[in-house]
């Protein structure tokens, strides 16, 4: 039972990852109806400020592990948010009426050029995030031993989710981001501004990526360049599982997601972890296309 509820805290934890970036993904979609292929990479460059940050200038010997992680936060999802906006400004706004496969091939080609351009700042060799940049210690519940960095990385997960579905349920930014995916030409002439929720929608999804890469390279350790490519597509297979286009569907295939790969990995089979995502994937696909929480996607963005 104690190996059952530590494989259980793991694959929580990894399945918040999960949401996180699947949350970018469905965001775009459910107001632009387009497929951000370079989300991946924008949570892969998290990951390397994150790195940047915390061992290259050595920021936690400086300020200490928690004030200088805080900090690294709040950079990395403003550096990766930004990042986000000059891809919708460069690679996606130019593009917006003409026909969407040109769209797609844009995001591509952008998850291409953001994947070539980290490999050739950082390298293609694995860099290490260090271990002591977060006290190694075990909490104690109930006779199970939790490592701290886990139950940071859960909790980080599940608050920043709770902070968005607040923001998009009860702002009046989080309506009229609401009011666009359901329709955007009524959402103009009800006086939403569209470009300027598209930008918004640019802006957050990355930002919530970015975290994400920050929090897998303290969650593992180590990081190399075609991260966000993995990652990606067992975010984007989260959010299918949920319901593309749902908020709340992409937390719950995150965290579903993430709870099968472990408990897969730790019960079946170690080398076959990546396969049971796509086969979760298959299996949605045939029993239920259109994901868990169906009856939600767009109209409750």
């Amino acid at each position: 039972m104690m190996e059952f509820l530590e494989q259980l805290t793991n694959g929580l934890a990894r399945g918040g990852i999960y949401a996180l970036i699947a949350l970018g993904y469905t965001m775009v979609y459910g107001v632009m109806k387009l497929i951000n292929f370079a989300h991946g990479e924008l949570f892969a460059l998290g990951a390397y400020l994150g790195y940047c940050l915390l061992v290259t200038t050595n920021l936690a010997g400086s300020l200490g592990p928690y004030l200088a992680i805080g900090l690294t936060i709040i950079m990395v999802m403003g550096l990766v948010s930004l990042a986000g906006h000059v891809l919708e400004r460069v690679a996606y706004r130019p593009l917006r009426h003409a026909d969407r496969l040109a769209a797609v091939v844009s995001a591509l080609g952008a998850s291409i050029f953001l994947q070539n351009a980290i490999m050739l700042v950082w390298g293609a060799r694995f860099r290490a995030f260090g271990s002591n940049l977060f006290p190694n210690f075990l909490i104690t519940i109930g006779g199970l031993k939790i490592p701290l960095i886990r139950i940071v990385v859960l909790a980080s997960a599940l608050l920043v989710m709770w902070a968005l579905r607040i923001f998009i349920h009860r702002s009046r930014m989080g309506l009229a981001i609401r009011a666009a995916a359901i329709d955007q030409k009524a959402a103009k002439l009800m006086g939403v501004d569209v470009r300027q929720v598209i930008t918004v929608v640019f802006i957050i999804g990355p930002a919530l990526g970015g975290l994400a890469g920050l929090l897998v390279g303290l969650y593992y350790g180590q990081i190399n360049f075609n991260i966000g490519q993995l990652y990606g597509l067992k975010a984007f297979t989260a959010a299918i599982i949920g319901g593309i286009g749902n908020i709340t569907g992409a937390m719950v295939g995150g965290l579903l997601l993430g709870l099968i790969e472990t408990l897969g990995a730790g019960y079946i089979s170690v080398g076959w972890k990546d396969a049971f995502t796509f086969v979760v994937l298959i299996l949605i696909l045939i029993v239920r296309p259109t994901g868990l929480l169906p009856e939600r996607v767009v109209e409750k963005l």
